[in-house]
This record gives C-alpha cells, sequence and structure tokens, in this order.
C-alpha cells in the first residue's frame, strides 16, 4: 500500500484547507480595519419617531477630533480623524455621539428635530404622533444602493435587513439606514427617494444639490390708438436645494405708444 503517497495527500489538502481559512481570517481583518484615517465613506439615514419620518440632520463640519459629519439633506460622511473613528468603531452610535444633541443606542434614541425627548425601550409614544400611547423600541433597518445606482441606471435598493441593535450597526460606504422608536410590531419604511437621490448625488460627487428652474411666460403687449399700454414681463426665479440660493431677475417694461394721427385739410 502506497502510504507515502496517501500520506502526501491529506497533508496537501489540510494545507489547502489552511490557506483558505487564513485567507478569509486576514480578509475579514481587512474589511473590519475600515474606514481608515484619510478615507471618506457616505451613508444616508433617516429617523421615524412614532410614526413620523424626521427631517435630515442639519449639516455640520469636521474638527480636528471628529470626522463624522453630515452634509444635510439625510447623508452622513465618514471620514475618520482618529483612530477611535476607524474600523469596526465606525458605528450608527459613534456617529450619534458625535452629534450635537443626538443621542442612539440600541435602547435609547434622541434626535435633535424631536427636542429635547429622550426615548427609551419599553417608554410610550407621545400624545400628538401616530403610535401615540403605544409602546415603543429602538430598531433599524439596513439597506444597500445597487452596483448600477450613479451610473445614470436607475437607483435599486438591496437588503431591508431589520435589527433592534440599532446603535451597533457598522456604517458602510453606499449604505441607507432607517432607525426609530416605533412598536415592535411596526415595520420601518424604506428611506425616501430625496435621501436615496442624495446618497447617490454624494456617491458620485456631484453633491447632494438638485436646482429647479422657472421660465417667465412670454409677455403679451396690446395696442390700443391712441393709448399707451406698458406690460410687464413676470420675475424670472430660480431655487436651489441644500444651500438655497434665490435669483431674481428685475422685470422688463415694455411700452407701446401708438402712432401719432396726422389730418390733412385740402385748399379752398
Amino acid at each position: 500500500m502506497p502510504v507515502n503517497w496517501y500520506a502526501a495527500l491529506i497533508l496537501i489538502v489540510l494545507v489547502g484547507i489552511g490557506s483558505v481559512a487564513f485567507a478569509r481570517y486576514n480578509y475579514g481583518k481587512v474589511g473590519n480595519s475600515q474606514p481608515i484615517i484619510g478615507e471618506t465613506w457616505h451613508t444616508a439615514l433617516e429617523i421615524d419617531v412614532c410614526g413620523v419620518v424626521e427631517p435630515g440632520l442639519p449639516q455640520t463640519n469636521p474638527t480636528a477630533s471628529s470626522g463624522f459629519t453630515s452634509a444635510g439633506g439625510g447623508v452622513l460622511v465618514i471620514a475618520p480623524k482618529v483612530s477611535d473613528e476607524t474600523g469596526s468603531n465606525a458605528t450608527l452610535a459613534k456617529f450619534a455621539s458625535e452629534y450635537t444633541g443626538m443621542t442612539l443606542t440600541n435602547s435609547t434614541l434622541k434626535y435633535p428635530a424631536t427636542g429635547t425627548v429622550l426615548y427609551k425601550n419599553g417608554e410610550k409614544c407621545a400624545k400628538g404622533t401616530p403610535d401615540a400611547g403605544k409602546v415603543g423600541v429602538v430598531k433599524a433597518s439596513t439597506f444597500k444602493l445597487s452596483s448600477s445606482s450613479g451610473s445614470g441606471k436607475e437607483t435599486k435598493l438591496e437588503g431591508g435587513t431589520s435589527t433592534t441593535h440599532a446603535g451597533s450597526i457598522k456604517l458602510a460606504n453606499g449604505q441607507l439606514i432607517m432607525a426609530g422608536f416605533v412598536p415592535s410590531s411596526v415595520k420601518l419604511p424604506k428611506p425616501s427617494a430625496s435621501v436615496e437621490l442624495a446618497l447617490v448625488q454624494a456617491l458620485s460627487g456631484t453633491g447632494s444639490v438638485v436646482t429647479t428652474t422657472t421660465t417667465a411666460p412670454t409677455a403679451t403687449t396690446t395696442t390700443v390708438a391712441g393709448a399707451t399700454t406698458t406690460t410687464t414681463a413676470p420675475a424670472t426665479t430660480t431655487t436651489t436645494s441644500k444651500s438655497s440660493a434665490t435669483t431674481t431677475t428685475a422685470p422688463k417694461a415694455t411700452i407701446t405708444t401708438a402712432p401719432a394721427t396726422t389730418t390733412t385739410t385740402a385748399a379752398p
């Protein structure tokens, strides 16, 4: 019996399995080490408090020790400045801890748009909300933009995984998170189309600015004999979202004067 041959074959199989396991381990370590200092990711976040989807976080600026900021429009910028923001430390709870007035852990939620109210698991939703009187919990759903998004093709969301450990969610590039304080039986909605669009634009480097232009209709001038008519064209207004800017063009007046009437008298 060729014992040495079988022994060599077994050894090769064991070495192969060990190599695969070691490679997967190292791959996992690399993945968990991101984001790193100097790297920039974009994530989207919306908050549902007792049935009300709140406005996106206002824009903030990074500091020397904090690289987790809001770009406005629901887009979060994840650009670590210190080691406490890198790798597995880049969680939703970590972001919330660096945003003034916000708390988001696995059991508590305080969102700036709702004031100073701190919701805790097991408490009831406040009066005046769609879920008033119902016991709520902190939960979240995560989504991911499809690979074709941002390249001129139709945007598509993937995932929708739900968790009651919202604060522990590891942030990722191109990720959308819908978090909130709602009854445990309530399914959180998908992120809104506006937040999805803002994230696509941020990932493509165009920013989250959407511009709408209104063109004034053509002015109509009516001339009546012996009278002067002045017609003023309405102003043209351009509106830009995010850093809102409104430009108004002064109306131009068109003055039309009726031609003079000439009378000729024949000689006798």
